[in-house]
């Protein structure tokens, strides 16, 4: 393991001390993948005549935020996906799994302040001070607002990964005018619920299969999250073992696909890849206090249809919280889905259910009687 780095971000606190991976960890020089990431880009470019394809620097907040949109027809539903980490940015792998979604909704994915692109843009004396879930809100709901009136919709639909259901669940609260629907991904309710049942997951993993390495590094955190602080050595041990034991990618004791998979991506540079781990170091200390603050499980009423995409075996943000607090909220419609071969990464594990599931649910919501929902 490379000890600089913190190696890869939380990808929702989550990802948040998976720092035993990083992003772009591979060593082969990049010029190895650029044959590969022509031949994607020749893939991915957006022929169809009323289709989108751009990228471009926004000033949002204050700061110029990375906004990537992609899709085959411009009268589609927009899709507003706010990546996790909070600065694991889903744009350099979302040529993985998203271009089939193109055909029926407009993705718009953008790297949050101090993620990838938007960290590498932006002059970084003054932005700690602004690293504030409620700042990361009102990003989210300005980039709403834009995207609304620069692509002449009323409304767009609203998914949060991982962190970034957090920033999402908060936007939708505060301004329901914007979103046709939420679908969370990953969905953290309360984050010391998260940690106990995944820490829970792990001891029970590693007792069953006598691994005495992860016992003994386990033991020596609990109990936990108990009432002790919440350091950054004990999380990392408490992320470690569950996504050892599948918590993270489904069936797989890493996802090395995942983490390097930005070397690959059309939009991203090498420099842009070293900047997603700057940016997750820039980050972690200054969120994490707020982060293990976060509980939503008083929310009893929610203003706008909700979906909760749930892995089965993901241990990284537990999904058990999540359909609890389903269970029990009132909201125009609401409804769970689980994704039964899927942990953390649903978009990566099950491409093919999580398109079905947003046309056959979600779509319908948005367009409305007239194609597209425009007005």
């Amino acid at each position: 393991m490379k000890p600089l780095l913190f190696r890869r971000s939380l990808a929702c606190l989550a990802l948040l001390t998976c720092s035993f991976s990083s992003f772009g960890q591979a060593s082969a020089p990049v010029d190895d993948y650029a044959k590969a990431r022509k031949i994607i880009a020749d893939l991915d470019t957006i022929v169809a005549p009323n289709g989108v394809q751009e990228s471009y620097a926004a000033p949002i907040g204050g700061i110029k935020q990375w906004v990537y949109v992609r899709g085959q027809d411009k009268v589609n539903p927009i899709i507003l996906f706010v990546h996790g980490g909070p600065a694991s940015p889903m744009a350099p792998v979302s040529w993985m799994f998203q271009r089939p979604i193109e055909e029926y909704f407009t993705v718009v994915q953008y790297d949050q302040r101090a993620a990838g692109k938007t960290y590498a843009t932006n002059d970084t004396t003054n932005l700690g001070s602004t690293i504030r879930i409620d700042q990361y809100v009102q990003d989210a709901i300005e980039l709403a607002e834009l995207i609304c009136k620069k692509y002449g919709k009323q409304k767009v639909v609203l998914v949060g990964h991982s962190w970034g259901t957090i920033v999402s669940m908060h936007a939708a609260l505060k301004r329901p005018d914007l979103f046709y629907a939420y679908v969370g991904i990953g969905q953290v309710i309360n984050s010391q619920d998260n940690e106990r049942v995944s820490f829970n997951y792990a001891l029970t993993r590693a007792t069953a299969e006598n691994n005495q390495a992860a016992l003994r590094e386990l033991r020596s955190i609990a109990p936990y999250p108990g009432q002790q602080p919440i350091t950054r050595k004990r999380i990392v041990i408490a992320r470690k073992w569950p996504q050892y034991y599948g918590g993270l990618s489904a069936y797989r004791s890493t996802s090395t696909y995942y983490f390097n998979a930005p070397f690959l991506s059309p939009d991203y540079s090498a420099a842009a890849v070293t900047a997603i781990d700057k940016g997750s170091l820039f980050t972690l200390g200054r969120v994490l206090p707020a982060f293990l603050q976060v509980d939503f499980k008083p929310i009893k009423s929610f203003p706008i249809p909700v979906f909760m995409l749930m892995g089965r075996h993901d241990y990284t943000t537990p999904s058990e919280p999540t359909a609890s607090w389903l269970a029990q909220v009132k909201a125009p419609v609401k409804k769970g889905i689980w994704f039964e071969h899927s942990a953390h990464l649903v978009p990566l594990e099950e491409p093919g259910k999580l398109l079905i599931t947003l046309v056959n649910e979600v779509r319908p919501l948005a367009i409305g009687p007239r194609r597209g929902g425009t007005k």
